[in-house]
């Protein structure tokens, strides 16, 4: 059975540039064959704010909210992931973070890459995605896609230099080839 794969859409913006990045990856990774591919859009889930007095990772996927239990059921059914995340002040978007914070083992030992938005190309909010999901045992890709606000983006929308096909390919090899691993 092939691996499961998550474009999470990590914003929810009105207006958001993700939701034609996440597009764009899920359009090149759905012509492989060797992993299936689904958008996971943050934003349809509707996550609240994390409230609950029950710590998320001893829950037991047992949550208060339906939301929540909705969007456990979607992470949780996924081997890895791309993130598709905008930097937003030097750092990872609230509501994307309070999300991953929502969940506990739905992440454990999962594979994660990294495709990221910004004025510099949101590697700040990467390189804090790092250590995020290092707590959960997540096996980060090295390799990601960094789109520049001033380089990929025009007056049109998102327009990925040509580049940027090889290196999310090279993203989408190397993060299977890991996910295939942890899943053995």
């Amino acid at each position: 059975m092939s691996a499961k794969i998550g474009i999470v859409v990590g914003s929810v913006r009105e207006g958001r540039a993700g939701e034609a990045v996440a597009n764009w990856v899920y359009k090149a990774a759905a012509q492989r064959t060797d992993a299936e591919f689904s958008l996971v859009d943050l934003k349809s889930f509707n996550v609240p704010i994390l409230t609950s007095g029950t710590v998320p990772g001893a829950a037991n996927k047992q949550y208060d909210d339906p939301a929540v239990t909705a969007w456990s059921r979607a992470i949780d059914a996924l081997d890895g992931f791309v993130l598709v995340t905008p930097e937003y002040n030097h750092g990872v978007p609230g509501a994307m973070k309070n999300a991953f914070d929502s969940l506990g083992s739905e992440w454990a030992r999962k594979t994660i890459g990294f495709v990221s938005y910004g004025a510099d190309g949101g590697i700040r909010a990467v390189e804090q995605w790092r250590q995020i999901v290092a707590n959960f045992h997540m096996v980060d890709i090295r390799s990601q896609v960094a789109l520049g606000l001033f380089t990929d983006f025009g007056t049109d929308g998102f327009a990925p230099m040509e580049r940027r096909e090889g290196e999310l390919t090279g993203l989408l090899d190397n993060l299977i080839d890991a996910t295939d691993r942890m899943r053995r």
